[in-house]
């Protein structure tokens, strides 16, 4: 049957008695959906109508209600909804509460635009956001966030909303500002063979070999405090990761799995440092197998925030050349060392407990432009020594052009 003149054959249009126009239509459920705003015109709202109608004729449309849920509680959820260990998931509420609390917290996820993203992105760099805080925040809480600090807030913005899109609550993810979650930390310190012995020497004599550990067997400083006796195998020189302490807020020192599925793993360490580890522990660690191997004056583990105290950290870094540095980096150390020998990224990834090639890739590329640098500097002294030393002819048997000979 035809439709009347003047009739609609899709949704439906009235003027207010403002002048405005007024849009609606039946969705595929059967519930009349209006327009978010008023139009001044007939043939605008008719536009409207139009691209609804597009919409559920290829199957892309969804209900406008559906993304109308706060983006706080749903951020709240992906959290809680997520196998995390306890200080990944303080750090996500941590986030949350200090950066995207107060900008995104009640606005509904289908109303986060790029728009949006960016300039709470651009306010955090410049000082222009205030994060929520208590009345006793002080004046620095309100100075630029470091770009690492930003970089975390944006990935994890990124991801919940990235949930929301596979929920189907968005279509598609606000977050695309390219590299923004990307972090560029500062290239941290690496020790040399003698500043690690010169740290260890520095420390107490109950944490020495702790640093020795910690730097030849790329163990974070949750891995290596976490050891027990039974981990130490002497006579294949390994040491076995199967646990981590973390510290969690309000429940103090929890143990738990490593980092990742990959933190799981057996490491060796080298044969020179047996005697010493060996000693240690016929000094300083309990006889059961569950002992741990590295403890505080009184036997028990040793919280983070315990050790720079305890072992004066700061001077002692002071002491060897190296201000600044941090426990991490002597995994940093030993990683960087382990990539000079590594066969593959696989086995560099293995010693280090990496799921991801990313990393190890990280150090094999510096250990590459090292090796670069040191080659680059014997052909200077080369040329130096021998400047009679030139090109010869390209060999019409050799595909290699320009080759170098005499160069001893």
């Amino acid at each position: 049957m035809a439709a009347k003149k003047g009739m609609r054959r899709f949704g439906s249009i009235r003027k207010l008695p403002s002048g405005r126009f007024q849009a609606s239509y039946i969705d595929p459920t059967g519930v009349r959906q209006t327009a978010p705003t008023t139009y001044l015109t007939r043939a605008e709202a008719g536009d409207w109508l139009t691209v609804k109608e597009a919409e559920i004729v290829r199957g892309e449309w969804t209900d406008p209600d559906i993304g109308r849920e706060p983006f706080g509680p749903y951020a709240e959820r992906w959290i809680n909804q997520r196998d995390l260990r306890p200080r990944t998931a303080d750090l996500y509420r941590w986030l949350y509460g200090r950066y995207l609390a107060k900008g995104f917290g009640i606005v509904d996820l289908v109303k986060i635009t790029p728009a949006m993203i960016r300039q709470w992105r651009r306010d955090l760099l410049d000082g222009r956001h205030r994060p929520s805080c208590s009345s006793q925040c002080s004046d620095r809480a309100h100075l630029p966030v470091s770009p690492t600090m930003v970089a975390k807030a944006y990935r994890l913005m990124r991801a919940v909303l990235m949930t929301a899109v596979d929920d189907e609550l968005i279509k598609r993810n606000p977050c695309r500002i390219s590299g923004a979650g990307t972090e560029r930390p500062d290239e941290r310190p690496v020790l040399s063979l003698e500043q690690v012995y010169a740290l260890a020497d520095l420390m107490p004599a109950r944490q020495r070999m702790l640093i020795i550990v910690a730097t030849f067997a790329s163990l974070r400083y949750g891995e290596v405090t976490a050891l027990e006796r039974r981990d130490v195998d002497f006579q294949r020189g390994t040491v076995r990761v199967r646990q981590a302490f973390t510290e969690v807020r309000g429940q103090g020192m929890v143990l738990g799995p490593p980092k990742s599925r990959a933190g799981l793993r057996t490491v060796s360490i080298p044969s020179a440092i047996l005697p010493e580890l060996e000693e240690h522990m016929k000094r300083y660690t309990g006889l059961s197998r569950d002992a741990l191997v590295f403890t505080g004056p009184k036997g028990a583990a040793i919280r983070r925030g315990n050790f720079n105290p305890l072992v004066d950290w700061q001077k002692a870094v002071t002491t060897i050349g190296a201000e600044g540095m941090h426990f991490h980096d002597l995994r940093h150390t030993g990683n960087t060392l382990a990539a000079s020998s590594a066969n593959s990224t696989k086995d560099l990834m293995a010693r280090m407990g990496h799921d991801s090639m990313n990393a190890a890739i990280i150090y094999q590329h510096a250990t590459a432009q090292a090796d670069k640098a040191i080659a680059e500097g014997l052909d200077a002294r080369l040329r130096a020594a021998r400047p009679s030393v030139e090109p010869t002819e390209e060999d019409p048997d050799d595909g290699a052009a320009g080759a170098l000979v005499g160069a001893g």
